[in-house]
């Protein structure tokens, strides 16, 4: 071995180590998701969840929402920026290339010089450690995280539409009730007051049955001011401004789909936009953690030009200067600058990975939830609809009884308020069981095929 090689061996071993350094193991999640969740049904979710639920009329809420919604615009517009940015980083992986171009005139009292000159300029910097690399991925992961931003956007919106839709219908319905209710109450007036004129009752009853029919109207206006703050929640949610635009006319819930599958935990995960996006974030700081440890090693750049000058434009090309040169920078004493930015870096991706951790639990948790308070509700509504049945049956034996003489009339007013209560109970029951099962098809939901922006649409 030569002394030159000696004199070589230090500096092939610092970079060697430099190298080394430079290459970081990849995050990892800190959680393992469990082996299956507690409850599943069999139909599959498609990526159109809403579908699920066999409405035409939410079919084409959706499909309009999805594309004039102005929020889920802005989203898509902030991708195109994620996109640029990356197309941007990704430049600095290749070299750039300038031309110049001049002409000059001179003139004195006796002559007039012209002087024209053309050139070639090029720069590039040689990645030795990734430095370049890195920062492009970083920015190409944030890019795929913004983009699945956008779907989770779009499932939001969605799920939005089918539950702003839902309470419309149920309002609607509720409106249906109220009317009826209030028929059926007046109808009863009418029976009290004619008893009260041929004596046969005191005027303690007529007032009570006047002040539930005036709460029956109290609450028909209650309800037709609910719908019409649903009807501005779901235009707005269409891009299209409140008391513009038609809506569909529905007032009938549609009914409740089959449990769907659930899947496993570990599937949910790699299907969840959200938690995607989660993952790319982090993915994207390892990769500023690496460029930010190669930033502390020495970076070599190589510049190259070709220029010509002449007097006259027939000659521009006929002589040549051309030049190539290296450079290294080496960084020396910067105080800890650099070191520091690597321990924020890693501190950062730290975090992210925590958060994402986070959001991985309380994905299953929203599952889980969904499935509880689903199951609930079902032993709800099978009771109420016992209640509503046996409210019937008592009211209307009371009120043969109380024609009769045989029970007095508070009795029947208090079956009456128990009868109709039940009933808008049993609406409102009804809308949560479907919003509840809107919370699961989102929880479970993938990526909007409809909602993907084409990835060869930029210019």
């Amino acid at each position: 071995m030569t002394k030159l090689h000696l004199r070589l061996l230090p500096v092939v071993a610092v970079v060697f180590l430099a190298a080394c350094a430079s290459q970081q193991q990849p995050p990892q999640p800190p959680i393992e998701p469990p082996a299956e969740f507690t409850r599943t049904g069999q139909p599959v979710v498609p990526d159109s969840w809403w579908t699920s639920f066999d409405d035409e009329q939410l079919d084409s809420l959706v499909t309009r929402a999805l594309e004039d919604n102005l929020g889920l615009r802005a989203s898509y517009q902030r991708l195109r920026q994620a996109r640029a940015v990356a197309d941007r980083q990704r430049a600095g992986l290749f070299p750039s290339l300038d031309a110049t171009a001049g002409a000059e005139r001179q003139e004195t009292d006796t002559t007039n010089t012209d002087t024209f000159s053309a050139g070639l300029s090029a720069r590039y910097e040689v990645d030795l450690w990734g430095r370049v690399q890195s920062l492009s991925e970083a920015e190409s992961l944030r890019a795929s995280a913004t983009l699945a931003d956008y779907q989770a956007a779009a499932i939001s919106l969605s799920g939005e539409i089918a539950n702003t839709w839902f309470q419309l219908v149920e309002q609607r319905a509720q409106l249906a009730l109220a009317e009826s209710q209030l028929e059926t109450n007046e109808n009863v007036l009418t029976v009290i007051e004619s008893r009260f004129a041929m004596g046969q009752n005191n005027s303690a009853d007529v007032l009570r049955q006047r002040q539930l029919v005036s709460a029956s109207r109290e609450r028909l206006s209650n309800i037709e001011g609910e719908a019409g703050v649903l009807r501005h929640q779901l235009a707005v949610l269409l891009g299209q401004s409140p008391g513009q635009g038609v809506l569909p006319e529905d007032d009938t819930l549609p009914a409740l789909p089959p449990l769907p599958e659930t899947g496993v935990p570990a599937e949910l995960v790699q299907r969840r936009p959200d938690l995607q996006q989660a993952w790319r974030v982090v993915q994207a700081a390892d990769r500023d953690l690496a460029a930010a440890i190669s930033n502390r090693f020495p970076r070599f750049s190589i510049e190259a030009s070709i220029n010509s000058q002449a007097n006259d434009a027939g000659d521009l090309f006929d002589n040549w200067l051309a030049t190539l040169a290296g450079n290294l920078l080496v960084p020396l004493v910067d105080g800890g600058e650099r070191r520091a930015e690597v321990r924020r870096s890693e501190a950062v991706l730290g975090e992210l990975v925590q958060e994402y951790g986070q959001a991985v639990l309380v994905a299953i948790r929203e599952v889980e939830d969904a499935l509880v308070r689903e199951q609930q509700q079902r032993r709800r509504l099978r009771s109420l609809d016992e209640q509503s049945q046996l409210a019937d049956t008592t009211y209307r034996q009371l009120r043969n009884q109380y024609l009769n003489g045989a029970v007095s009339y508070i009795d029947v007013l208090t079956a009456l308020q128990d009868r109709q209560d039940l009933q808008r109970t049993i609406l409102n029951t009804r809308q949560q069981l479907l919003t509840t099962r809107v919370a699961l098809y989102r929880a479970l939901a993938g990526s909007i095929e409809s909602a993907t922006p084409m990835e060869n649409n930029e210019a």
